[in-house]
């Protein structure tokens, strides 16, 4: 773990759920989501970069060893850019202001295949004084990653990257 992350201990019913639903295999766990959610899952995505946008943020988390980003899905009738700062918040202990996310461009990406939807925003911090902090059970472990040296990265984490000019398929 970076020196820099401080962890906290989830909730004992969200870590049983958590262990439960990593468990079961990725069809089984997609299948869920989609009969649980709407026909298209929308989730919100945040781009933690510093100002010169040199630096971004990104997390491992459970089931993989591949590395992305601050995200998740949005809950009913609940606006993209007050999941993408509940997302961040539960994840990375990142509390921002809802005028500090600015919508990406493009602010939505659209995974036909996957039949989901990000909605995509910025936020700028600085490295050397941001403070993350993961629960080690969603988020096993947080870095900031020059945009030139990304680390491996989950194939969806690349797709939406590429929108923004980042990563190997950019």
């Amino acid at each position: 773990m970076t020196p820099s992350v401080q962890r906290r201990r989830a909730p004992l019913v969200r870590r049983v759920v958590g262990l439960v639903f990593y468990s079961l295999p990725h069809p089984v766990r997609r299948r869920i989501v989609r009969i649980a959610t709407p026909t298209y899952t929308l989730g919100s995505v945040v781009l933690v970069m510093d100002e010169a946008r040199e630096h971004l943020l990104m997390l491992r988390q459970p089931p993989g060893r591949r590395w992305t980003l601050p995200a998740g899905l949005l809950n009913r009738r609940e606006q993209p850019v007050e999941g993408a700062r509940r997302e961040l918040a539960e994840e990375t202990g990142i509390e921002a202001d809802l005028d500090e996310l600015v919508p990406g461009v493009p602010c939505a990406v659209v995974h036909t295949s996957g039949r989901w939807v990000d909605n995509v925003f910025r936020l700028v911090r600085d490295p050397a004084t941001t403070q993350v902090i993961v629960d080690g059970h969603e988020v096993w472990d947080a870095a900031w990653y020059p945009v030139g040296a990304l680390p491996e990265m989950t194939r969806a984490t690349a797709r939406l990257l590429s929108h923004y000019g980042l990563g190997p398929q950019a």
